[in-house]
């Protein structure tokens, strides 16, 4: 390996460029390879990262013998097949984003093939790192509210974005709105418990978003609001409260750890230029910051004494310019590099990726059928 860490970039849409923008970011790393199908977005991404080989066959990149790591960031229901190509007979590290697949047998699949790959492999989990859920995780981990007993998420948010040929518009591409997007929180849900769901309740529809729009004749099936309930081995429970037509919310995700010392809670805001403006189609293909600040905070509540303590975080300019998550992505990728280099630790496993699959698989289910799913189902 030289001096310089090659990336290649598999899926060259807004998450592959945000992976560009934050890979620049890193010292002694460039990406050297890209492939996408798609013209435009191969265009987009050439401009982040001109120097790199441009490949319309994912499997003429994988022989490039000088890409170092995999960033697969294409959609959702093509990971499979390029974990499939990649997995069997190659060696080097991959950051496969979330979710790891849209099915549990795919998911399951991959992870066999994942237990005989000879390099690590990383699913990529941003909300871990965004600063404020990771300060709420290493408060929550150093006893402030004693034995978490309940977990809380709420995201209220703009609608799904525009995507390449409007994949995801339907489930069969994107796994349900519960996997595609609330795989993150189930990933949370299942760190911060240090456990795995038993039984998870759900109740949902898609009431607002994307009814008027027809793809061949057919109606979008995605879902955009539902509450979920994730039952532990334990006996402990989250739940999660999510509304995709909440645009004017300040902030867009709510985290909250609650026990028997008290509550812990985290207040992220979403990206700031989607805020920015008064209609989400007017956005584009752009990502980035537009220069307001817009900062986290972390507000404990004690039982004794009362009162709230708010705590403000703040996430670096530079950071908010490369993309959409809070410096996620970045802080994400110090890690990965490690890994790259031999010197840290998978903390996302294909298990995790796995399991949080699952219980997205599980709600969705659950909202079909109208009733609660045992894990053990699935």
């Amino acid at each position: 390996m030289s001096s310089t860490i090659n990336y290649a970039i598999i899926g060259s849409g807004m998450m592959g460029r945000e992976h560009i923008q934050n890979i620049s970011l890193l010292d002694d790393a460039e990406v050297t390879a890209l492939f996408d199908p798609n013209d435009e977005q191969l265009s987009l991404s050439m401009k982040l990262a001109p120097k790199a080989a441009v490949y319309r066959d994912v499997r003429d990149l994988v022989k490039d013998t000088g890409v170092d790591a995999f960033v697969i960031a294409s959609p959702n229901h093509t990971h499979v097949d390029i974990l499939k190509e990649i997995l069997p007979s190659d060696c080097r590290p991959i950051l496969a984003e979330k979710p790891l697949c849209t099915t549990i047998d795919d998911c399951r699949s991959i992870a066999r093939l994942a237990e005989q790959y000879k390099a690590p492999v990383w699913v990529a989990m941003e909300y871990r790192y965004m600063p404020a859920v990771a300060q709420l995780i290493n408060r929550v981990e150093a006893g402030e509210v004693g034995d978490p007993k309940m977990i809380a998420v709420q995201e209220h948010r703009f609608p799904f974005l525009s995507k390449v040929g409007d994949w995801n518009r339907f489930n069969v591409n994107t796994g349900g709105t519960l996997v595609e997007k609330c795989c993150h929180f189930f990933d949370l849900m299942r760190f911060i418990a240090h456990d795995n769901a038993v039984r998870v309740y759900a109740s949902g529809a898609a009431d607002v978003n994307f009814l008027d729009e027809r793809y061949d004749g057919k109606t979008p099936d995605i879902i955009d609001n539902a509450f979920v309930i994730v039952d532990f081995a334990s006996g402990k429970r989250a739940s999660l409260s999510l509304c995709m037509f909440c645009d004017g919310s300040y902030f867009q995700e709510e985290i909250t750890v609650l026990g028997p010392r008290g509550k812990l809670e985290c207040l992220v805001p979403g990206p700031d230029r989607l805020w920015a403006v008064d209609r989400i189609e007017d956005i584009g293909h752009s990502t980035g910051f537009t220069g307001r600040h817009r900062d986290s905070e972390i507000v404990f509540s004690p039982r004794s004494p009362k009162g709230p303590i708010r705590d403000v975080v703040s996430v670096d300019t530079n950071l908010q310019m490369a993309g959409d998550h809070q410096g996620s992505t970045f802080y994400q990728h110090q890690k990965f590099y490690d890994v790259v280099r031999g010197s840290g630790t998978v903390e996302v496993t294909v298990d995790d990726g796995l399991q949080a699959v699952l219980i997205g698989l599980a709600a969705e289910q659950s909202i079909r059928e109208h009733r609660a799913i045992d894990i053990a189902e699935i």
